[in-house]
This record gives structure tokens, C-alpha cells and sequence, in this order.
């Protein structure tokens, strides 16, 4: 199907022309492109119907992964590919690279988008449940309609709601995602288990631990993807898993069995209930697993 009509196509060079160009059509009607992979789909199908595009790929600004004293932000337009090697989000943050390795096919992997992915929040992403277990910040701007700009800062919790829904408001643009920086002893993991290869994961999971001096947990954080609901996390499993080591893999598996008694799964043409929960139970195990053994230099 051929998309409706859109009017105007904006490809801005800096944020603040991309800010402007909101101001300068309105927001009702204007929607980013970052990578495209979904949205333009979504217009192919008039699923949406944009009479204005704005085009954030060559805003040089909302690219790049950097590390400060306040920790590390990686830019809203930074591809699946450039995550997936970043060295920078390795041991505790690498559950990001785990994602990025596998989003899509290689077309989707070199065009995509960590921002994007999250503002589309889909169903079967999996950045969203990453980005909770790893308790990450989302920074987004608008225009204040005096030339400058203003921004604010949400928790993922906050801004993922239910899929395809995020709390961005129309003429906001996500500039970064933002974590603190990575403490000592710290790791993360992601897997997911699709059909295929590389296919949209039936269910995803994310892992991300904080050990003491003796390699005990002290802070776990579980989110699971591929729920209908929309991305969650599990927090009675993260409880059962403090206290745990690398070794204690019976209170490991209690732990992720719990998470998958404690979120509501769905039964579809894919999986049913029971196999979804089995599949956080085998696959969550195998994930914290390789947290803790990078959250002890592994």
C-alpha cells in the first residue's frame, strides 16, 4: 500500500533547527524519523498518517556513546550497530550490546535505532526491558517558542507505558538515554528466544547485578519483554535474587521462577502461557548467570 499524502519532509543539521521545525509546522501532525524501520512501515500501511517528517539522521548532536563524571549517555540516534560494539557499556551495562547483537536483520542493525526503538516502545523490542533493568534515565527536549529549548528528564519506568504508548509528548524529541555511572562488581545480560533467528522475541529477558567484595548479590534488577502489557519488571524475583552467588544456582532458578509467576503473560499464535513462563524461567537463569560472572570481571 502506497502511504497518504505527507506534505513536508524536514531534514534538520542541528537539535535546535529539529526543535524549530515542531514549532515552525506544529506537533499534531509531525512525527521523527530515526531509523524508519517501524515508522515507515506503520506509514506505508496508513496505520499513521504524518502530513510532516522530520528526519533526526543527520543531527550529529544525537549520536555517539560518552562517558562523563555523571556517568554515560548514549544519544538517541546512536544505530543497533554502533551499540552492539561499544566497548564502553561492557560488564555492567553490556546487556545493551547483548540487545543491539541480534535486533533485526542486518538492515535493521545498521539503520535502527536505540531512540527510536523506545519511542516506538513495540511489543517484541528489545531495548525497552533492557533499558528498566539497567534503570535507566531518558532526557527529552522541546522548543519553549523563544529560540531555546526546554528538557526534562524520566525514569524508563516512567516513559515506557503499553506498547507503542511512551510519555513522550507530541513535540518532544528524545535526546539521550542516560546511565549513572557503572559501579564496581556490577553486570547485565539480555537474551531473547524467537522463532528463528533473529526474530522478534517471543520473550526477552534482562538481568543486572551489583556484588559485594565476597561476590554476593546486593542489587538485582529483572525486566522481561514480549508482554502484551508492554515491558516489566519483576521485583519479587529481583528480592529472591539478593543474597545470592555466582554458585547458588538453586536460589538463582528459584528466583526467576518466581518472575515468571509474578507477570502476567499472554497466549497468542506464538506461545502459550505456560511455555512464555518457562521460557523466563530457563532463559532468566542462563542470563543471570552470565551477569554475575561479568559483574566479576568475566
Amino acid at each position: 500500500m502506497y502511504p497518504a499524502v505527507i506534505e513536508d519532509y524536514v531534514a534538520p543539521r542541528t537539535l535546535n533547527e529539529a526543535l524549530q521545525a515542531f514549532g515552525q509546522f506544529g506537533a499534531a501532525e509531525t512525527l521523527c524519523i530515526a531509523g524508519g524501520m517501524s515508522l515507515m512501515q506503520a506509514v506505508k500501511s496508513r496505520l499513521v498518517r504524518p502530513k510532516r517528517l522530520i528526519d533526526l539522521q543527520h543531527v550529529a548532536d544525537l549520536k555517539g556513546v560518552r562517558t562523563g563524571s555523571d556517568g554515560i549517555s548514549i544519544g538517541a540516534m546512536t544505530r543497533y550497530v554502533d551499540l552492539a560494539a561499544e566497548t564502553k557499556l561492557h560488564g555492567a551495562y553490556q546487556a545493551l550490546n547483548d540487545a543491539a547483537i541480534h535486533v533485526g536483520d542486518r538492515q535493521v542493525r545498521n539503520r535502527g535505532t536505540i531512540g527510536g526503538s523506545l519511542c516506538w516502545n513495540f511489543l517484541a523490542a528489545c531495548c525497552p526491558p533492557v533499558t528498566l533493568a539497567l534503570g535507566a534515565t531518558l532526557e527529552l527536549a522541546r522548543t519553549d517558542g523563544r529560540g531555546g529549548r526546554q528538557t526534562r528528564s524520566l525514569a524508563a519506568e516512567s516513559f515506557l507505558k503499553a506498547p507503542l504508548e511512551t510519555a513522550r509528548a507530541p513535540d518532544e524529541i528524545l535526546l539521550a538515554i542516560k546511565l549513572p555511572s557503572p559501579p564496581k562488581n556490577a553486570g547485565s545480560a539480555y537474551q531473547k528466544w524467537g522463532l528463528v533467528t533473529d526474530a522478534l522475541p517471543v520473550i526477552g529477558v534482562a538481568v543486572y547485578v551489583e556484588l559485594d567484595a565476597s561476590g554476593t548479590c546486593q542489587n538485582a534488577r529483572i525486566a522481561i519483554g514480549g508482554l502484551a502489557s508492554g515491558p516489566r519488571r519483576a521485583a519479587t524475583a529481583e528480592n529472591a535474587l539478593v543474597g545470592a552467588r555466582a554458585t547458588d544456582s538453586d536460589k538463582i532458578a528459584a528466583a526467576l521462577a518466581r518472575a515468571s509467576q509474578e507477570i502476567q503473560v499472554q497466549a497468542d499464535l506464538w506461545a502459550d502461557q505456560e511455555y512464555r513462563r518457562f521460557l523466563i524461567r530457563d532463559l532468566g537463569q542462563q542470563v543471570a548467570k552470565i551477569a554475575f560472572q561479568r559483574a566479576q570481571g568475566g
